[in-house]
């Protein structure tokens, strides 16, 4: 697991997100984590993990689509966007109603994600460029649940919110 993540995010980057699969796995006994897999490679991999959305009502239990790796020789044949897809149809029957994440617009819009901030959320820090705060509506989302995006706390640790400059 850690080899594709690594090669995937490349240099220390790539280290810093394998220390997040491993704390999250740790931390989160409830994280969605989905393989890709060809014979005799893993090629992909995919966590959602818990985090929760503060609505003026309630603090309404939401995830986190982080991180995404797949090895470079598969990237560009769909294995991202089967391994998302195959998460959001997961946690849609489990009874999750939204799912956050950061990332390309471009890529992420291809499967059901759109600006967050267009649907009243707020982003958990100024680091996080406003176009890559993105979100998916799963179908036990009601329209009072708006409020500001909340990371575990591992995100928070590991410092991997938003961008440092």
């Amino acid at each position: 697991m850690a080899t594709v993540v690594r090669t995937a995010f490349g240099g220390r980057h790539g280290d810093n997100v394998a220390e997040l699969v491993e704390a999250l796995r740790r931390d989160d006994p409830d994280v969605l984590s989905l393989v890709s897999e060809q014979p005799d490679e893993l090629v992909g991999h995919i966590m959602f993990s818990r985090a929760l959305l503060d609505a003026p009502r309630e603090l309404v239990p939401v995830r986190s689509l982080s991180p995404l790796p797949v090895a470079p020789h598969w990237q560009r044949r769909g294995v991202g966007t089967a391994l998302i897809r195959e998460g959001l149809r997961q946690l849609d029957e489990q009874g999750v109603p939204l799912v956050f994440l950061e990332g390309d617009p471009a890529y992420y819009s291809r499967t059901g994600f759109t600006p967050a901030a267009e649907h009243g959320f707020r982003r958990p820090s100024l680091r996080i460029p406003e176009a890559g705060f993105q979100v998916v509506k799963l179908s036990s989302y009601e329209p009072w649940m708006t409020g500001t995006f909340v990371y575990s706390n591992t995100f928070w640790d590991l410092d991997l919110v938003g961008l440092r400059h």
